[in-house]
């Protein structure tokens, strides 16, 4: 069942005049401006477009269900990717995420995808271009955002967490691989009671995109579908070994290590020579 009419009616008439000291350190103050049906192939849904006083753009949502005064309602928070949701880029996998959160979202009782207007991780649409011309010359994702000053993920949740507000959102299952999206929203004021796993195939343009956004940037995905904890990272040193046996150990988990990971030259890595390109070894 879907917001009635009346629900519409009251939520519209709450935020035509809301004002507040607004969430986060930017007090980003949100409001409901307007909702309508949206039949889609992925499901029925209602749009809920917003207005915010912080950065001038049309964030929506995207509702199945009643959501509102409810707990535990799944939730994907989705940033913009034109390349991807719109053009079909195989370089990353937006339009896969995308597509899977309306269909799953679709099928459930209730569920809300967020759609934030934050091209290119927060960068914008011109600069995650030259970031590709970087990787197009052998950087990762995470060194062409540092390249070219940026961090490695400019985006920030606020808005998100503002607009789940204004939806009487009580608590939510976040539909993420991503932990610093549930840190973010959680700092921001919203109760995340639980993850839901979003892994896609991944392609032969958007393999190494993904292995660096678990390796980096500590997404939640495993190409080997076996668990892997985080202290996993660290040689398996244990008291009593002496210096020899530790050497040992170093050397195989180094060698296992390497194997598991792309290679890169840590001489030229971020380095950019006078034409963009990357610098070259030096004898």
């Amino acid at each position: 069942m879907s917001l009635s009419p009346l629900q519409i009616q009251d939520l519209l008439d709450e935020n035509r005049a809301h004002e507040c000291d607004g969430v986060g350190e930017d007090h980003v103050c949100v409001r409901i401006a307007s909702i309508a049906e949206l039949p889609s192939r992925f499901g029925q849904f209602q749009i809920v477009a917003f207005y915010n006083n912080q950065d001038n753009k049309d964030h929506v949502a995207i509702v199945h269900g009643d959501i509102t005064g409810k707990e535990d309602v799944p939730v994907r928070v989705h940033s913009e990717c034109l390349t991807g949701d719109a053009l079909g880029s195989l370089r990353c996998d937006c339009r896969d995420q995308l597509e899977t959160a309306l269909r799953m979202i679709g099928q459930m009782d209730m569920g809300v995808l967020l759609y934030l207007r934050q091209e290119g991780r927060g960068i914008g649409l011109t600069n995650k271009i030259r970031a590709y011309g970087l990787q197009d010359r052998g950087y990762d994702t995470v060194e062409a955002n540092l390249a070219l000053g940026f961090r490695d993920d400019e985006r920030e949740y606020s808005i998100a967490a503002h607009m789940l507000m204004s939806l009487k959102v009580k608590s939510i299952r976040l539909i993420t691989n991503n932990p610093k999206k549930i840190a973010d929203l959680r700092k921001n004021g919203i109760v995340v009671n639980g993850r839901i796993p979003h892994i896609m195939q991944a392609n032969p343009y958007n393999q190494f995109y993904l292995e660096t956004k678990a390796r980096k940037s500590g997404h939640l995905i495993d190409f080997e579908r076996t668990q892997r904890l985080p202290e996993q990272d660290d040689a398996p040193i244990v008291d009593g070994m002496n210096g020899q046996q530790q050497a040992v150990i170093r050397k195989a988990y180094d060698a296992y290590t390497k194997a598991r990971k792309p290679e890169t030259n840590p001489d030229t890595r971020g380095k950019l020579d006078a034409k963009g390109g990357k610098t070259q070894n030096e004898p």
